[in-house]
């Protein structure tokens, strides 16, 4: 048995592609199948199962699109209630894919219906098991349980603490654990692992889902951690429930200047994917900037951040818009037009190159006058934590909504690392607002000379 890893960094996800050598099932495929197509044809397989271990809130699948083209069989909870075909599944199911066998188990928690396969190979019988745990049990903790209504979320949780007992159990602690989420998903809650790999027995040392041995202590532990995820998973799990489609990932003819110009004077979302540092310097009066290249960071924010399914419009190097084009099909977010180029003043006609300040803490501390307002994008958990004295907190996702809260005068924004205080300082600049960019790690603040303090302390 051999297990190939399909990681999606952008989203914090895996998907998996598990073969005998002649044929291979898919677990939670992403929707660019692409990539797990070609690892089938570099393993020499055929694919003739896909399996979904829940209908994903994170992103739009590629499962059904999958085993349509390849005639695989789709595997999928039959309690689910889906708009479309497939092969339905239930606990102690188990399904031959050539010689390996897959048994189904039953893991609510992340959802209701939420599934988990158990794989094992008939010419090694008696050999470790891998373990497809989907949002189930994850590398040090577990996946999120309020992702369905607020009603089941407690319920939910005590799920999860019954279900990652019941695969250890199925399992066994040699098993290899391949879990769907953790490695960056907002899909995950509790204890951040930043292990790549990892076994039923390393979780039953170290995951507090099964080290804590009261069920209650660790439900009300994992309802404390829940904190924000991103606005477009609302839209993620109707549209897997529908069955979606093949996407596109072609990069469309670029937009003449004139036809730019019109969007932007129109107040359209223009999207500027270059460095933010360049982009605070010189950019198109009325776009924003969202950075791509930083990891998880573009895909997330931006479907979090942006109004959903209003017309958007890409402008960056043609490589940056190619792979932001494929990032954001993931999330449904489909149908763009682009302005490819790396001059932002060639690009529209006549509309004014306009610019922000970028500082860093000693900046602040130097340069800020007691009128000015520093605005810290972080969420909130992380302002509780530690921020600098005064500041204002609005978590990113909150900005576009509450611009009007925040003072006239001159505007300091940070966050973590800069990333998210970029798209915010943009936001705010285009909604006429004077801001300076804080273009630093949070870490580095004090040892510049700025005051922090504890929420609780005050």
């Amino acid at each position: 048995m051999e297990v190939v890893v399909v990681e999606t960094t952008q989203l914090g996800d895996r998907s998996y592609l598990v073969h005998d050598g002649t044929v291979g099932l898919v677990v939670d495929p992403q929707r660019d199948t692409d990539r797990i197509e070609a690892a089938a044809r570099d393993a020499g397989v055929t694919i003739t199962h896909v399996a979904e271990t829940h209908i994903h809130n994170d992103y739009v699948t590629g499962g059904l699109v999958l085993a349509r083209n390849h005639h695989a069989a789709y595997l999928l909870n039959g309690a689910d209630n889906v708009g479309f075909d497939r092969e339905p599944v239930s606990a102690g199911e188990v399904i031959r894919v050539g010689r390996l066998t897959v048994k189904v188990v039953a893991t609510p928690g992340h959802t209701h219906t939420h599934l988990a396969y158990v794989v094992r190979d008939e010419a090694y019988d008696g050999g470790p098991a891998a373990v497809f745990s989907g949002g189930s049990l994850l590398y040090g903790s577990v996946g999120r349980t309020d992702l369905i209504a607020a009603r089941d979320t407690r319920g939910l949780a005590h799920d999860q603490y019954k279900s990652v007992r019941r695969l250890v159990d199925e399992a066994g602690p040699d098993a290899m654990l391949y879990p769907t989420h953790g490695f960056g998903s907002f899909c995950s809650v509790g204890p951040a692992s930043k292990a790549q790999t990892s076994t039923i027995g390393d979780q039953l040392a170290s995951n507090h889902a099964l080290t804590d041995p009261d069920e209650d202590h660790f439900v009300t532990g994992l309802l404390a951690n829940v904190t924000a995820y991103p606005a477009y998973y609302a839209h993620m799990n109707p549209l897997n429930s529908a069955g979606p489609g093949p996407a596109s990932f072609e990069v469309p003819e670029s937009l003449d200047p004139a036809e730019l110009t019109h969007r932007l004077e129109a107040g359209e979302w223009v999207v500027d994917l270059r460095n933010r540092v360049a982009f605070a310097d010189d950019h198109l009066l009325g776009s924003v900037s969202f950075e791509y290249g930083t990891g998880s960071s573009f895909t997330s924010y931006l479907g979090w951040v942006l109004p959903w399914q209003q017309p958007l419009t890409l402008v960056g190097p043609l490589d940056e818009v190619e792979r932001a084009i494929r990032d954001l099909a993931r999330i449904g977010i489909e149908s763009l037009d682009a302005a490819v180029g790396t001059d932002p003043g060639s690009l529209a006609h006549g509309v004014p190159l306009v610019r922000y300040p970028v500082s860093d803490w000693l900046g602040l501390a130097r340069d800020r006058t007691p009128d000015e307002t520093v605005l810290d994008v972080r969420r909130t958990e992380e302002f509780e934590a530690s921020h600098v004295r005064g500041a204002v907190n609005i978590p990113l996702h909150e900005v576009l909504l509450r611009v009007d809260e925040l003072p006239e005068a001159r505007t300091w924004v940070h966050c973590g690392s800069g990333y998210r205080a970029s798209v915010a300082a943009s936001l705010l600049h285009r909604a006429g607002r004077d801001v300076v960019l804080i273009d630093a790690p949070f870490r580095a603040a004090a040892a510049s000379g700025v005051d922090l303090t504890r929420a609780n302390a005050e």
